[in-house]
């Protein structure tokens, strides 16, 4: 009898074991390791995670705000996710990511809010139509050093424009948009967690618009889906189309805000961001 696959480098990052009531323990994954902590998408795909494990869920992911409140250490963690309110359709859920520490004290590193509904077939149409753009295999892969940040790793993309600058000359670029062709490394097929990660996968805007490296922190992150899980499950491993730009850069933060379609032309979900950056 052959063996089972071993599971996607994703699956084992995000798994998570059921303590009982509203608890779920998991562990930190170097294979989505940034510089200081774990990769903001892959945190946030864990929150939600701990949602659509929980026993009581209603529905599928309508949107979620994920607040990094601290830092993130190596090693096992809690998701504590809890229904706040159940009404007829829709389910408004309170996440929590907590650690103990040394001193056997829990310490909140991660907040988020969910919420779920029972969608419904009704009228429905998009102001966001995907652009015109070549083809994935139009178009060259882009390099993303791994030995920087392991996370990089871990996602192909094909950069149609606004890459990250190569050369760090401090000149203000004229936009902060990029558009690229993304998916997993190695192709996984697409449901509500991997396209929460991939909903964090642009690098920050103020390395584009400044060409300038300076120290950034997401400290906000929503996403808003647009499509059920049998619309993500029809793109199977195909690429996304995803697209980002800032709105405003001021006082230390600035905001992004990113568009994810299918292959299909399909708008699968918009997110917004702000970030922390420091001269």
């Amino acid at each position: 009898m052959p063996e089972a696959p071993a599971p996607h480098v994703f699956d084992t990052a995000i798994a998570l074991a059921h303590q009982g009531g509203d608890d779920f323990a998991g562990h930190t994954s170097p294979a989505y390791w940034n510089m200081i902590g774990p990769f903001g998408g892959i945190t946030a795909a864990i929150a939600l995670n701990a949602v659509l494990q929980h026993p009581q869920l209603l529905g599928e992911p309508v949107s979620l705000t994920v607040n990094f409140a601290g830092p993130v250490t190596q090693g096992p963690f809690t998701a504590r996710a809890r229904p706040a309110r159940t009404n007829r359709s829709t389910q408004h859920w309170w996440v929590e990511l907590v650690q103990t520490g040394a001193d056997g004290e829990e310490s909140v590193s991660t907040t988020a809010t969910v919420v779920t509904a029972a969608r419904r077939a009704t009228w429905g149409a998009s102001d966001a139509p995907m652009p015109a753009v070549p083809a994935p295999a139009d178009v060259a892969r882009s390099v993303r050093p791994g030995n920087v940040a392991a996370w990089l790793a871990r996602y192909e993309v094909r950069t149609i424009e606004g890459d990250i600058p190569q050369v760090w000359e401090g000149q203000h670029a004229e936009s902060s948009l990029s558009r690229w062709w993304l998916r997993d490394d190695p192709p996984r097929p697409l449901d509500f967690a991997s396209l929460t990660a991939m909903a964090d996968v642009f690098f920050p805007r103020v390395w584009l618009k400044r060409a300038t490296r300076v120290p950034v922190g997401t400290v906000s992150m929503t996403v808003y889906f647009h499509a059920d899980g049998a619309q993500l499950a029809a793109n199977g491993e195909q690429y996304l189309l995803a697209e980002a730009r800032a709105q405003a850069f001021r006082d230390g933060f600035f905001d992004q805000t990113g568009l994810l379609w299918g292959a299909d032309g399909r708008l699968l979900c918009s997110t917004h961001q702000v970030v922390y950056y420091k001269e």
